[in-house]
């Protein structure tokens, strides 16, 4: 480990001038880190935390960031791994008392990361997630209704549904009021598609962007309505307009666990990309 150096960055454009081109190396797998950093109407960035871990030649070898209330994000560039930078990153957050809630990276790089900085995987929780990708649209049979995009009618009834979503895919929730800000921004935008069958009964939204790609995400359906097609409709309209509109792929992480939710990306022509883990930490348990 001696030969590796560690940098705290105190603002993000240091930080994506030093660490953004190694993450588009793998745009597809950098997709969340990617639209943090480039995100121009960026709020609070001062109580993030921004890091890098270097080789003794200067080259990046590890990349970590962290939004809190969410997890910390990890990357290793292929080909560039020291087995040493875990230990320096948290090594370096242990020095300065910072507590990720957990931590959210390939699969091997997560479980890695957890066992150095927090301990036994068994004492935490876990999800396995797959990222997948779409190059092109597969034909696909559309469900009953048709397809239309967010209005303020509907504000009545999606900031719940992404609560629920939230408890369905064991992520932090935003309070309530912030939640329904945030959706209210996309009001007027092509990035929330919502499939109606006599009332709203899915919904996807484009929740981020890339250099080349788009992020499909918050799809849900209510219990009472699944196993009808909604959700595969909803997100094939909305991954065809994407496209439409120029981005070369899009992508979108799913349950592992949930074969009935990556069966209706692959009807579409989504196809697995690897295996994330996401891990949470219990930020009361101290330390050893």
């Amino acid at each position: 480990m001696k030969h590796l150096k560690f940098r705290r960055y105190d603002n993000v454009d240091a930080y994506k001038a030093d660490v953004l081109d190694i993450l588009l190396e793998d745009e597809v797998c950098n997709n969340l880190p990617v639209s943090i950093i480039t995100d121009g109407n960026v709020k609070n960035s001062a109580d993030w935390f921004l890091g890098a871990v270097t080789d003794d030649h200067g080259m990046i070898v590890l990349a970590a960031q962290c939004v809190k209330p969410f997890n910390l994000l990890l990357y290793e560039p292929a080909g560039k791994r020291q087995g040493s930078s875990v230990e320096l990153l948290a090594g370096e957050l242990r020095r300065i008392g910072y507590r990720p809630p957990g931590v959210f990276a390939v699969t091997e790089l997560a479980r890695s990361f957890t066992e150095v900085f927090y301990g036994r995987l068994e004492d935490c929780r876990s999800t396995t997630m797959v990222l997948m990708k779409l190059d092109k649209l597969a034909h696909y049979k559309k469900a009953p209704g048709f397809c239309r995009v967010l209005t303020a009618e509907d504000m009545s009834l999606i900031p719940a549904w992404e609560q629920a979503f939230c408890i369905d895919c064991n992520v932090p929730s935003l309070p309530l009021s912030v939640n329904e800000e945030r959706i209210r921004t996309r009001i007027g935008k092509d990035t929330h598609f919502i499939w109606e069958d006599g009332l709203p009964v899915s919904q996807a939204v484009n929740g981020r962007d890339t250099h080349n790609g788009a992020v499909v995400n918050w799809v849900y359906t209510p219990p009472s309505y699944r196993g009808r097609g909604y959700a595969t409709s909803v997100v094939a309209e909305l991954s065809r307009s994407l496209l439409d509109k120029g981005k070369r792929y899009c992508c979108l992480f799913a349950d592992a666990d949930n074969p009935a939710s990556r069966s209706v990306y692959h009807k579409l022509g989504y196809y697995d990309v690897c295996e994330f883990e996401q891990i949470e930490f219990d930020t009361g348990r101290r330390l050893t």
